[in-house]
């Protein structure tokens, strides 16, 4: 029953994040404007190092919330920084001077981007029973089913069993992604340290109950899924 009212709260949320969310970019004006993001997310948003995520392809709703969200946090000053968008040191004052159309079309060209698929490792992980198992198998069994005895939901609800995700709805394209990120990124809901996934908490709720070897067979799992 929990798994089922989460993964009801987790549709209601998407709902919500396509009725707020809007997106009129044009992708070619977007290529002309995308020099300061190419210098460390690639010209084509595949980036070359993990440490900067693939935003090629993600979606046009989520990678424009998202920058609306990183500018946001940046121009916040004082004590509203804690409760504004979504705080990215590394990207501090590089859209400080940019228009909403600007974001909106640079969304569009970064979405209209293939992403390359990085691959997952052979490697294993030690589970809270103290039992070293594949994290290949375990990744694929909470990306397609979740657990029901912790309550966390399958990721293809929202991400597809592909990981191509829901454009409409503005969940992103995950599949190919860096482990690192997504290990960095789940660790970050998972503490309440990243907070811009909407009022619903969908992904803060997803993450919550899930263990360090789970993470990080998710993020390896997701990084060869194609």
């Amino acid at each position: 029953m929990k798994k089922h009212v989460l993964s009801m709260l987790l549709a209601l949320g998407a709902a919500a994040l396509t009725q707020t969310v809007s997106a009129a970019g044009v992708a070619s004006a977007g290529a002309d404007k995308s020099a300061v993001c190419a210098a460390c997310h690639g010209a084509d948003g595949n980036s070359p190092a993990p440490s900067f995520p693939k935003i090629a392809g993600l979606g046009e709703r989520y990678i424009l919330k998202q920058l609306r969200d990183i500018q946001a946090w940046d121009k916040a000053s004082g004590s509203d920084k804690a409760s504004t968008g979504r705080p990215v040191v590394e990207m501090t004052g590089l859209l400080s001077g940019l228009t909403d159309q600007d974001l909106q079309d640079i969304a569009a060209h970064y979405a209209d981007q293939t992403i390359q698929l990085s691959g997952s490792k052979e490697l294993t992980v030690k589970i809270n029973s103290g039992e070293d198992v594949d994290a290949l198998k375990l990744g694929q069994q909470v990306y397609r089913a979740g657990n029901e005895e912790t309550g966390v939901p399958a990721c293809t609800g929202c991400h597809s069993p592909t990981g191509v995700g829901n454009a409409p709805a503005g969940y992103p394209h995950l599949g190919g992604q860096y482990a690192q990120y997504i290990e960095k990124q789940l660790r970050a809901f998972r503490a309440g340290e990243r907070t811009n996934d909407g009022d619903q908490m969908i992904m803060r709720l997803a993450a919550k109950h899930l263990s360090d070897a789970e993470i990080k067979s998710l993020a390896n799992y997701i990084a060869g899924l194609h």
